[in-house]
């Protein structure tokens, strides 16, 4: 099978150039097409060499997500919410596979991608890490056994650039915890506490955010008991990862038939 044919959406951002290395480096996968949004400086370099690449690729960077949606298979996304939206939207159009990594998306972004995904196969996850992905299965599992007696707290922390709080894998691995517990994060988070909230609100899932330095990203999910505490915690040292599992979930969209799916799916954990 030829390789598959792939845009990377923000291309000129930290995840953008990070994607675009990781592609050229995989097998099976190539970058015909690099997004960025209007006015941006890097419009008409070579995304290759705005990726730090040793030699240019021969793809200019492009505001025209049109002249690039015939050719391509596949669209990998780490931009900004209304970008991602609105890519989703075309690669429907195209019928192409969509990636999504962004995070900070509304409701509303959320119900116009699950929207998009009745035309064409979408993976959408907070976080593309395998490890990842494995704590929010055992988070899911841990809050079915332990029940409402233990306090569930989710704790990250993200560089200080980061611009979205709490983190799209905080928020994950929170839906988890409402999920092993059957009940909707909507009405069972407590977030931004401070002054005199009174006492924790018993099944609420809480979470708090943290921000500094160039951490990549840690995450923990706390279940606390009486007289006992249970930890499970997620570390990430270097930002391929996610792109890695990026362009892993687009070989495993590839074809695929209509849907929205997670990277759990992808990862053969649901």
């Amino acid at each position: 099978m030829s390789d598959m044919r792939l845009i990377v959406n923000g291309a000129a951002g930290r995840m953008g150039r990070i994607l675009i290395k990781t592609i050229s480096e995989t097998p099976g996968v190539t970058v015909i097409g690099a997004l960025e949004r209007s006015g941006s400086p890097a419009l008409g370099q070579d995304a290759g060499t705005v990726a730090g690449l040793a030699e240019p690729l021969g793809v200019a960077i492009t505001d025209d997500p049109l002249s690039l949606m015939l050719d391509a298979e596949g669209v990998i996304d780490f931009a900004a919410p209304k970008a991602s939206v609105e890519m989703s939207a075309l690669a429907a159009q195209a019928r192409i596979a969509h990636v999504i990594g962004t995070t900070g998306l509304s409701e509303d972004d959320l119900a116009r991608i699950a929207a998009a995904a009745r035309h064409a196969p979408i993976v959408r996850s907070g976080n593309m890490s395998l490890g990842v992905n494995l704590l929010a299965g055992l988070v899911r599992a841990a809050a079915r056994a332990l029940g409402p007696e233990f306090d569930i707290e989710i704790v990250e922390m993200h560089h200080r650039m980061k611009v979205d709080a709490p983190s799209g894998t905080a928020l994950m691995l929170g839906e988890a915890a409402a999920e092993g517990r059957g009940v909707s994060l909507l009405t069972h988070s407590a977030r931004g506490r401070d002054g005199m909230t009174g006492a924790r609100k018993i099944g609420d899932i809480g979470f708090a955010a943290l921000r500094g330095g160039t951490v990549v990203g840690d995450h923990q999910a706390i279940f606390a008991g009486e007289g006992e505490r249970i930890v499970l915690s997620h570390h990430a040292e270097d930002r391929s990862l996610f792109a890695r599992g990026a362009v892993r979930a687009a070989l495993w969209a590839r074809g695929r038939k209509p849907g929205l799916y997670a990277m759990a799916d992808v990862l053969g954990l649901n």
